[in-house]
Formats: C-alpha cells, sequence, structure tokens
C-alpha cells in the first residue's frame, strides 16, 4: 500500500505544486528507504517514526532535515485524502539545520574575469568562442541566472529593445529579470554566430550547452585570469551577484524576486556582507544621524 500512496503523493506534487523532477526522485528515494524501515508507510505509528528518527542520527542534519520534510509533507496528503485520521509526524525529529555562507568572489576576482575576457575581445575579429564566453559571464554575474536557466535560454529570449527576460524557474515560477545594456550587447555579439535556425541561444549538438561544460569553461576562465579554480563554479557568480548588489545598497525583497526565490529566508544567506560596510551604511543613513548628540 505504500508504494501506491508514494505514487499518488508524488503525482500531486508534481501536478499541484509543479515541483521539480530532482527533488521528486529525491523524495521518492526518502520515502521508499522509510518504508524498507519501518514498512508500510500508511500504517505507521508514531512510534515506528520515532525509531525512524533513531535509525537516522548518524546523518547530517541537512539530510534528516529533508527526509522529514518528506514523511511530513506525505502525511499531510494522506490527511487531506482521507486516508488517514491522524498526522504521526509529529513523533520525527526537528533537526537545526545552519546554512553555510555561499562561496563568493570578490570585486578584484570579478575585475580580473572580465579582465581576461576584454583582452580576448580586444583584437580585430574575436573568436567566436571567446564572444560566447563574454554572454555566459555576463548573465551569471550581470544578472544572477541559474546554470539551468541560462543553458535552455532560446535563441530569441532577448532582444536589443527589451532590457529583462522573463524566466520560468524552481516550481514553474516566472520572474522578471533585468538584463544590463553590456549584457545585451555581449548576447548580441554571440548571437550573430548562432545559427539562424537554432532553437538555442547556447547551442551544443543537438541540443544545448550542458552543465558540465559551463563549469569547465569558468574553470578555464579562472585560470587563464589567475583565480584558484576550486574556489569559482557557475553557482558562485550567483552568489556574487547576490552578495556585491547588497553590498551597493539593493532590497532585499527585490533580490528575492530577481532571484527567483519563494522564500525570503533564503534570499537572506546573501545578506554576509561586509561587517565594516554596514556600519558605515548605519553611520550615513540613518535619520539619527542628523540629530545633535546628548550630552551627558
Amino acid at each position: 500500500m505504500s508504494q501506491r500512496a508514494i505514487d499518488q503523493f508524488l503525482a500531486m506534487l508534481a501536478a499541484e505544486r509543479g515541483v521539480a523532477r530532482n527533488t521528486l526522485i529525491a523524495y521518492r528515494t526518502d520515502l521508499e528507504d522509510a518504508a524498507a524501515h519501518i514498512g508500510d508507510l500508511v500504517q505507521a505509528s508514531p512510534d515506528g517514526l520515532r525509531r525512524l528518527s533513531a535509525h537516522w542520527a548518524e546523518l547530517a542534519a541537512s539530510s534528516v532535515a529533508r527526509k522529514a520534510s518528506a514523511l511530513r509533507g506525505f502525511y499531510a496528503f494522506l490527511e487531506a485524502e482521507g486516508l488517514r485520521t491522524d498526522n504521526p509526524s509529529t513523533a520525527l525529529a526537528r533537526p537545526t539545520v545552519r546554512r553555510s555562507l555561499p562561496k563568493c568572489l570578490s570585486h578584484a576576482d570579478i575585475e580580473r574575469l572580465f579582465g581576461t575576457i576584454a583582452e580576448r575581445l580586444g583584437v580585430a575579429n574575436p573568436a567566436p568562442l571567446d564572444l560566447r564566453l563574454s554572454a555566459l559571464i555576463e548573465l551569471l554575474y550581470g544578472s544572477g541566472l541559474r546554470a539551468s536557466e541560462l543553458m535552455s535560454l532560446p535563441r530569441s529570449a532577448l532582444r536589443s529593445d527589451q532590457p529583462f527576460l522573463i524566466l520560468r524557474g524552481k516550481g514553474g515560477r516566472e520572474r522578471l529579470v533585468p538584463i544590463s545594456d553590456r549584457a545585451r550587447a555581449a548576447v548580441a555579439a554571440w548571437r550573430a554566430h548562432v545559427p539562424e535556425d537554432s532553437a538555442w541561444l547556447f547551442p551544443s549538438g543537438k541540443g544545448y550547452l550542458s552543465r558540465i561544460r559551463l563549469y569547465q569553461i569558468v574553470q578555464d576562465l579562472a585560470v587563464a585570469s589567475g583565480i584558484d579554480p576550486t574556489a569559482i563554479s557557475p553557482h558562485v557568480l550567483r552568489h556574487a551577484f547576490a552578495t556585491h548588489l547588497l553590498e551597493g545598497g539593493a532590497d532585499l525583497r527585490a533580490l528575492q524576486s530577481m532571484l527567483g526565490h519563494a522564500d525570503i529566508a533564503t534570499t537572506q544567506i546573501y545578506t554576509h556582507v561586509d561587517a565594516a560596510h554596514l556600519v558605515a551604511l548605519v553611520n550615513a543613513r540613518h535619520p539619527l544621524v542628523d540629530l545633535p548628540a546628548r550630552s551627558n
């Protein structure tokens, strides 16, 4: 009975909530592993789930949190469907997961990357692959696109008269992404080398550039720029986009919208800006700055 209920639960997540395929695969694995340990999940008791929590004791807190989340969602679904009259998931552990700060590049690192690109483009006839490199990095760092979003851009996605993109990201959520003038110029220069019958802006074979190839391209650029390649990836460039915008005074809610985060708590991880910058901001911008200090 567990397997049928798991299938129904995952089908609901896909159809009604637009949950990503990788998340569905992880949830299926977690639920099937739980069933293998305690038996039929539909009939499981709170004691059975406590035993399951004990079984997870050696796992990382983040793994436990994901597994518990899958089971809580599953039992909420069973209740809603009338397959259970209670919800035993209150017996599951609630580990505290500390989010690690994302890797981030300094402004100097970013200048090195774009300096290398500028050198390659500063010739009479830049190589098409260098034009592609410029477009990729401008969109990664200049707009904070996810690698999957960048790779799957249609050839016609950006227009010279349209300073934004409408993207469908995680969970099928649409968002508006501003595109800088220099990014649009870089894309236009690269698109001149993309066949007009190509469906994709960054084609490769019969499809589009793979995430692995994008990772390799970013790593090669790091090496050429004198940056430790282990410190950089497409996702690190997205982190740098977010962090540097916040350092420049961007609004957290606006950043949430640009990054496509459903929850503002996800965006708040990018608030690891330099403490000195925050102190200077308060000293310069707080309303109390203009009030005379009280003498004792």
